[in-house]
């Protein structure tokens, strides 16, 4: 790995002009991000570098976007001077009037409010003890495939319904059929609104009565109302229960009270966005690679015989699954769930070489990054063994960033790692995948999200 370990740049003897991305005279590169942001970075980084300059809009209306592509660059805005960087874009902004001010949107005292009350929550020992929540989901997702027609199935809608239903079981407990079903009308109105939103150069008022506004206010409604609902059921039993919600009802300290209805709103419908799309999507595209590399698929699936046989999965059986736990990170590495992070400068900083100025629109893409030919040979080939502990030792830290990085890293890693590994453990030993769409395509939106069928055909296994 000839320049996997470049250093960042530093001095002001060698910060040079970031050069940009050419589009066209009038828009800029706006048709571009619309039709396909993610190659629009990917092209942009292979012309002109790891910091590079990106217009969008008419003139008036433009804004500009600075890029940041490599490891360095990224370690710099989100951890090193994350400070400096914040969650004040236009995107973010749309999120919070959508979903309110949860631990995905707070910044400041708010965030380090909300973080140190959930903290306690997402601790190792607190997040194994999900796991039976996940295997039960896992088991239904089984039981449904029995009656698959003709032996196919959708990986992307079967995961997006797996990860859905474990992540409301363990928010809502029994409660997961009430709430499934809504999140899963409202959720994809909603973020579709949120991204049209964030990325218009100009907005009607929310208030107005547009078909598109009404759509989402609908499906807003609904969604708050279930919520609501279950909470207020909560409220009235003391949160003494075992779910998620109960406990993020009872959390408290002197230093920092407690959530009252509305904040625990904001963190159940964050938790419900970020805990069920970015795991379906690594889920669905684990079937998805694993299904058009057999080879691959029978090395994870002989791992998993000797390691589980024919019981169900815990916890700690994700140190006895090492390469299985290889293969989610390659397939991580290929479709970050989270494959754009925005930021917006205060001051004027040194990245990677390049001053980014005050008040600049920031993006750190984990898509491209991924793909960085100085820390991935051969970076579109899936190759598991990218991530054992010696190739990963060899790497900078932030070459591979599914979960950001930095003092906002997502709160909910270890458990969406644990929720995959067990829920590809207990696919794998029980179906053979084939894969029927040899091509997914994708776009990016607050997640990455599946445009098209991502089929597969299933045999059972005989386990």
């Amino acid at each position: 790995m000839a320049s996997a370990a470049r250093a960042p740049r530093t001095g002001t003897s060698e910060r040079t002009e970031i050069p940009r991305l050419e589009g066209a005279p009038l828009f800029g590169s706006l048709a571009d991000l619309k039709s396909d942001a993610l190659g629009t970075y990917r092209r942009a980084q292979r012309l002109h570098g790891d910091v590079v300059r990106i217009t969008a809009g008419p003139p008036g209306l433009r804004t500009e976007l600075h890029c940041v592509f490599s490891a360095e660059g990224a370690q710099q805005v989100l951890a090193s001077q994350a400070a400096n960087f914040r969650k004040d874009n236009a995107l973010y902004q749309e999120v919070r009037e959508a979903l309110g001010n949860g631990l995905l949107t707070s910044q400041d005292e708010d965030y380090l409010r909300q973080r140190r009350l959930v903290q306690p929550l997402f601790t190792k020992r607190r997040v194994d003890g999900y796991a039976d929540a996940v295997a039960t989901e896992t088991a239904s997702t089984l039981a449904a495939w029995e009656a698959a027609a003709d032996g196919i199935v959708d990986v992307a809608e079967e995961m997006m319904t797996l990860a859905l239903r474990a992540v409301a079981r363990i928010l809502f407990g029994t409660d997961v059929d009430a709430t499934a079903d809504v999140v899963d009308r409202s959720f994809p109105v909603i973020t579709a609104y949120v991204m049209r939103r964030g990325y218009s150069p100009v907005n009607l008022p929310r208030d107005w009565p547009t078909p598109g506004n009404k759509r989402a206010a609908a499906a807003m409604d609904e969604l708050y109302a279930v919520c609501d609902g279950i909470i207020a059921e909560r409220r009235r039993s003391a949160g003494d229960g075992e779910d998620l919600l109960s406990l993020l009802a009872a959390a408290s300290s002197d230093a920092d009270g407690e959530f009252d209805a509305t904040e625990l709103r904001e963190q159940v419908l964050i938790f419900l966005l970020a805990g069920h799309e970015t795991t379906a999507t690594s889920l669905a595209f684990s079937l998805h690679l694993l299904a058009r590399h057999p080879e691959i698929q029978d090395r994870a699936r002989a791992e998993i015989a000797g390691a589980l046989g024919d019981r169900t999965p815990v916890a700690a059986d994700l140190d006895r699954l090492p390469y299985l736990t290889q293969v989610l990170k390659e397939a991580m590495r290929l479709y970050p769930a989270a494959p754009v992070l925005g930021r917006r400068s205060v001051a004027a900083a040194e990245v990677d070489g390049h001053i980014i100025p005050a008040g600049a629109d920031v993006i750190v893409a984990p898509w491209v990054t991924h793909r960085h030919p100085d820390y991935w040979p051969d970076p579109e080939r899936f190759d598991p063994d990218r991530f054992t502990p010696e190739a990963e030792a060899a790497r900078p830290r932030y070459a591979w960033l599914p979960f950001g990085g930095g003092p906002r890293a997502c709160i909910g890693q270890h458990f969406s790692m644990l929720e995959s590994v067990i829920a590809l453990a207990m696919l794998l030993r029980a179906y053979e995948f084939e894969a029927v769409d040899t091509e997914v395509s994708v776009v990016a939106g607050i997640t990455l999200r599946i445009t098209g069928p991502a089929r597969c055909r299933i045999r059972r296994t005989g386990v």
